[in-house]
Formats: C-alpha cells, structure tokens, sequence
C-alpha cells in the first residue's frame, strides 16, 4: 500500500508516486541530489535539481509533522483523554497548525485566568451561562460567591465565569478556523510611527502611516515593515475589521437575546481581544514572514546562480588591479592557473611622474609574464583606473574589464586568504581576488560568504538558517554543474562537490600535495576516508586533465565507461578516435546499449559528453565597457543612454552598473513597455543592458533609470 506521505507529495510536486519512491529510496541510500539529477535519470524520470530537492523538503516536513503527532498521541495517552474521535482527529490533521489546533485544549498551560477562575469553583457557573437557558446569571452567580475563594462578589463571580468561556471560545477548533480564514482572506497589515521616532526613523517615513490588504502585500514591503518594527520605528498590526471577526463569533456561540447571552458576547469579546486575535495574529505574521522569505530566498537564489554561472575568462595570465588613490593602486600578476607571480603599488593622477612610473612598471609585468588581460576593480578610483589602463595602447588581444569587487575584502581578511597568502598583506589579498574572480567566477566567490557579494534582498532580514542551507544548495548546485578540476581545485572548492564535504576535501588537497597530482579517477580511492560510496557521489563531477582515459576529463561517470569502451569496440575504433570523430559518433545506434539499469537519457548524456569532454556550461565570456566619459554621479543627466551591467534583480526591479560607482535602479515599472510581474523574466544578473538616465539625485546618491521603450536588453540573459 502507498505511503500516505509519498502520494500527498506526488501531489504538490505534480510527479508520480513512482518518482517520490525512487527519489525517497536514493536519499535514504546516501546519494546527493546533483547525482541524483545526473547520474539517475532512469531510476527518476530525469527529474531536475529543482523537483527533486521539492520532494526531499516535502518529505522532511511531513516527517516533522509525523513527529510532532506522535509526541500529541502520547501526551494525550499520559492525560487520560485520547478518545477513539481524538486520535482520528490527530492522526487525520494534514497541516502543523490543525494538529495544533486540536492539541490546543489538552496542551498544558501556565495559570491561565480561565485556570484560576476554575479553581475557585467558578466552572459550573460558566457552563449554566454558556447553556444559555432561562436562567438568570445575576441570580446563578450568588450561590458561588464565596470570600475564602476569593470571590467577593457577583460580579466576581460573573468575571470568572466569563473568562473560563473565553478560554473555551478560544480554544474551539470551529472558532479558530473560522477567525483564521477571515484573517486569510480580509486581514490589514497597518503600519505606524512609534511615539517620538518620527526623525530618528525617517528612513520608514513610507510606512508611518500605512495599509494594505495582507494578501497583496509584496514581500519586500512586509520585510521592510518587519525590520521597522524591530529597530523600534514602526508599529504593527495585522488585524480584519473588529465588528466582522466579533460577527462570526457571535454567530457560532451566541444563541439567544436574554441575559446569560449577553454575558457570553462579553465573554467573546474579551476572547478575540485577548486571546484569539494575537493568537493568530501571530500565526499570520509567521505565515506572510515565511512568504516573504519564500519571495526574498528565490531572489537570492536566482541572482547567486547567475553571478556564480557568470562567463569565465579561463585559464590566461591576468594582471589585476585593486584602485585607490592615496595609497595607490595595488597590482599583483597571476599566472594562467591563479598563482601569485608578482605585485607592487602604482600611483596614477599624482603627478605626471608618477603616472610615468606606474606605465613603465606595468608595460614591463604585461611583457615578463606574458598577460593575456587586465581585471580592474570596480571601488573607489575604478574608473580613472581603467581610463590610466586604456590609455596605454595596449594591444587590442589582452582587454581591459571591470570587475565586481563586492566581498572581495571580506576574502582578502578571511582565514581562508591569510592561509593561500600567509606572506601578504589585505591588498595584496583583494587584488588576487579580483583576478582571479575574472578567470573563474565560480572557484572565487565560493571562497566568500554568498551573503557578502550583494545580491540579496533583505538578506538580514530572512530566517538565517533558511538563508544559508539555499545558499549552500545554489552553490553545490553550480559547482557540480560545471565540473571541478582535481587537480589545481581549491579545498573550498572541493567542499562542495557531491558526496565530499570539508573533510574530505582536505583529505583530497593533502593527498595531491603529498602525492603529486591525480592520474586517473581511481586514484582517488586511495585519498583517506574517501570510500566507495563518497566515490559514487563525486567521481563524476571530478575531472582529470591529460589523464590515460580522456573519459576521465568529462561528465561521464565511471560506471558508465563499460559502455562507451563497447560504442567503441563496436565500431572498430579507439576510445580518442570515438570522441575525435563525428562521423564514428553518428552511426551508433543507442538502443543496441539500453539495459536495465541504462536507458536513453544516460546514453544521450554519454553522447553529448563524448561531442565535448568536460565541457563548460558557462557561456562565453564577453567584456563590457562603460561609457568613457562619463565617470561619476555629477556627470549623469536625465535623457542619458548608456550602457550597463546588471549587478542585482530584486522584486521591485534591477540594480544596474552603469560605471559611476553608484549603482542605478531601473524600478519594475520601468523595465519593458509591457507589465512586468518578475523582473527576473526580464534581466539577470551580469546582463549587459542600456539604460536611459531618468532622474539623478546627487545629494542622496540615487539613480533612476529606464529600460523603456527602445531601451531593449540584450538578446540572451546572462551574456
């Protein structure tokens, strides 16, 4: 019989049962979900990344919820109180916040004010009014006042009685899914100044006064709003309209005109005002707080996946320049494979000396060690930097490019950076960075916190732990996409590949130090820890340059290489003449290899990968270059084209370089004649753009910018 778990997440993931098993058995055996997505397409129905890692979050969220039902079950054993429809009930509650609706009665609670009024005696006179017969409460209540229990009066007795039905009302699970729905449906998040904070947080001045249905508000106004109010500027709420919710509580509870039915609207009242409302109020901010991580998280996410995807240079000797002005500029030489050479300080715009000096050093690196391009930090002087750099006629083969510098201090100051260059001060440290961002994005910048390279939106304001496991995710994902050379990887780099992990990949830099580098994929077999299911998990996102088996420089994993030896043998060819030739590839017929255990979307990964061993799945590099005359904000006027980068998409729309050291906004009403609802299906990260000049606020450094009209983005995302 099917797991119930595994039919309800087929369902909200809209794959076959067949597909939850095969993905819940694979995890459950150890394997990653980039290898799933690769390497098991049979076993899945060649699910992506995305589905399965959906599945696996599916999963662990009913395993939670099971969990959590099951402690219920034994706390309600331990009382006494599981009935036969009480563990239906339990066992039947789909979601985390039913099941604790119907817990919510047995949970044991602090003295509550419904606690104490039943122990002085006051819950049979709760239950009389809450009947809501003929009887009269003010004539009831005198036989309960007792002075000893400490009810002085009728009205003593009355207030009790009044606050057990509160609790009652609250804990009622119609009642709760009732007041719930309205919530859902027509709560307002409203938004105030907290008293004597009007000047110290002007910078919430949008949100003094403010409110809007919940359901649409956007993501990055509820995070806004959500840090205002933890600063101590703001004040929220997020409450439907009074009248309405007390309506519906009335409609459930109230059952008459007479006396002790008014005593039981008190008692609702009182109920919604104190324990109802924020009760669930606070279930709705953790709701529309986790949506608006689900909106900023997916941000993130897509803008990491695009800077880390950015087109690489490759492997060519680079030159790269951390700018400054008073203390110069900071050059260092990197060989093709990122190796420190060389570095020195240059100082340009002092004096005509000076800039003489700084020429004569450079031409004589650019010919030493042979430099194929110059990588030029986009901070402060970055621009007159790269104007000094163009202005020495270099051959038009080793181009100049701006490079993103953001978080490269934070690399240059890290242990991981005091551990490559021990010898070497932070700029030394920051100028290798940026070369080396150049040459390989991705080898760089997993090196760096992803929450430092300024793509998020609200990053601080998302749930941490949410915030670093998609982040993590997003890097693995790419990593394992592209492929890691063994040999020349960084043990950061090495971290993330399938089935290794910080251990193991030290264990990996300490055996290629100690043994020189690896010659074929067996060999890492032999590296300490790494057993054969680690193996499984990485051998395939691992490459080998110039090994004996060329397989072992491509995608292929080594499971499969039986295969391509008999594509090989088959057609009376070596395995380099198999990848060499086209005309060799295009008479294999796949279905003489289909098996069991290989059908065709193996086979036509073997196929593509044979086309290309060890392709790289980045596009290719391309160099952007900014208007030249125009270097900082005070140049900008409305009406300006110019050209630009994009350095972050938000919700609300797209951050762009356009080379004055101010990034500009192109807000979403501004990127396309059309309606936009994502800018992300508009422009990506490292996008090359051009913008037109809308409005410039010098004093508070702010840019407006336009993509409309016959302001178009380039064709390709990502170029």
């Amino acid at each position: 019989m099917p797991d119930t778990n595994d039919t309800m997440i087929a369902n909200e993931v809209k794959v076959t049962l067949q597909q939850v098993e095969a993905v819940k058995s694979l995890l459950d055996e150890g394997a990653t979900i980039p290898f799933i997505a690769r390497y098991r397409k049979e076993k899945t129905g060649s699910l992506d990344e995305v589905a399965i890692g959906n599945i696996r979050d599916g999963l662990e969220r009913l395993a939670a919820l099971d969990t959590r039902r099951q402690a219920i079950l034994e706390s309600l054993e331990e009382q006494n109180v599981l009935t036969p429809e009480l563990k239906i009930a339990v066992e039947s509650a789909p979601t985390m916040t039913e099941l604790e609706d119907i817990y919510l009665p047995f949970r044991p609670k602090r003295r509550t004010r419904a606690i104490i009024a039943k122990e002085k005696g006051l819950e049979p006179l709760a239950k009389l009014i809450f009947a809501q017969g003929l009887t009269d409460p003010l004539v009831d209540a005198i036989t309960f006042v007792n002075v000893e229990k400490g009810v002085g009066s009728v009205e003593d007795a009355l207030a009790g009685a009044r606050d057990i039905i509160a609790e009652w009302v609250n804990e009622d699970k119609q009642a709760r899914w009732t007041i719930r729905r309205l919530f859902h449906m027509e709560a307002l998040i409203r938004s105030s100044v907290a008293k004597g904070k009007e000047g110290e947080g002007i910078k919430y001045s949008n949100y003094f006064d403010w409110q809007e249905p919940v359901t649409r508000a956007p993501g990055h106004r509820i995070l806004a709003m959500l840090r205002g109010e933890k600063e101590g500027f703001l004040k929220i709420s997020i409450r439907p309209e009074h009248e309405k919710a007390l309506a519906l509580l009335q409609r459930l509870f109230v059952k008459s005109a007479g006396a002790a039915s008014a005593q039981v609207t008190l008692a609702i009242e009182d109920s919604y005002n104190r324990l109802l409302a924020p009760s669930i109020e606070t279930d709705i901010r953790q709701q529309i707080k986790q949506r608006a991580d689900d909106e900023a998280l997916r941000v993130f996410v897509r803008n990491l996946r695009e800077t880390l995807m950015a087109p690489p240079l490759g492997q060519r000797a680079v030159l790269a320049v951390d700018p400054g002005y008073r203390t110069g500029c900071k050059v260092v030489c990197l060989d093709p494979q990122g190796k420190l050479l060389a570095n020195a300080v240059i100082y340009i715009g002092q004096s005509a000396a000076r800039n003489e000096e700084a020429k004569k050093l450079v031409l004589d690196y650019i010919q030493k060690y042979r430099i194929e391009a110059i990588a030029i930090g986009n901070g402060t002087a970055g621009r007159e930097t790269e104007e000094f750099f163009r202005g020495l006629n270099l051959p038009a083969q080793i181009p100049v490019v701006m490079v993103n510098e953001s978080g490269a201090s934070i690399y240059s100051a890290s242990t991981i950076a005091r551990e490559e260059f021990p010898d070497q001060d932070i700029t030394v440290r920051g100028a290798v960075s940026i070369g080396r961002r150049l040459m390989d994005p991705l080898a760089e910048l997993v090196k760096i916190d992803p929450k430092s390279i300024g793509i998020g939106q609200y990053q601080h304001d998302v749930d941490q732990n949410r915030l670093r496991n998609n982040l993590d995710e997003t890097v693995i994902s790419c990593v394992n996409e592209v492929g890691v050379k063994v040999n020349t990887a960084s043990q950061q780099l090495l971290t993330y590949v399938s089935g290794l992990g910080p251990t193991l990949a030290k264990n990996v830099i300490a055996y290629r130090n100690e043994n020189g580098p690896f010659r074929k994929r067996s060999d890492l077999k032999k590296v300490p820890r790494l057993g054969p299911k680690a193996f499984e998990m990485a051998a395939g996102f691992l490459r080998i340059d110039d090994a004996e088996n060329p397989l072992d420089a491509s995608a292929v994993h080594p499971e499969s290489y039986h295969i391509v030896d008999r594509m090989a043998k088959d057609m009376g060819c070596s395995l380099a003449d198999l990848i060499r030739k086209e005309e060799l590839r295009n008479q294999i017929n796949l279905e003489h290899y289909m098996g069991e255990e290989y059908g065709l979307p193996t086979l036509q990964d073997i196929m593509i990968e044979l086309v290309k061993p060890g392709r790289d799945p980045r596009q290719q590099f391309e160099a952007i270059a900014f208007a030249a005359d125009i270097r900082s904000i005070d140049r900008l006027t409305p009406g300006m084209m110019l050209p630009g980068i994009v350095t972050n998409v938000t919700n609300f729309g797209a951050f762009v370089d356009i080379g004055v050291h101010q990034d500009g906004l192109v807000h979403i009403s501004e990127l396309a004649d059309k309606f936009v609802k994502n800018p992300g299906d508009i422009v990506s990260v490292n996008q090359r753009v051009t913008v037109r000049v809308v409005s410039v606020d010098t004093e508070r450094r702010r840019i407006s910018l336009s993509m409309k009209t016959e302001v178009k983005a380039s064709p390709e995302k990502g170029n």
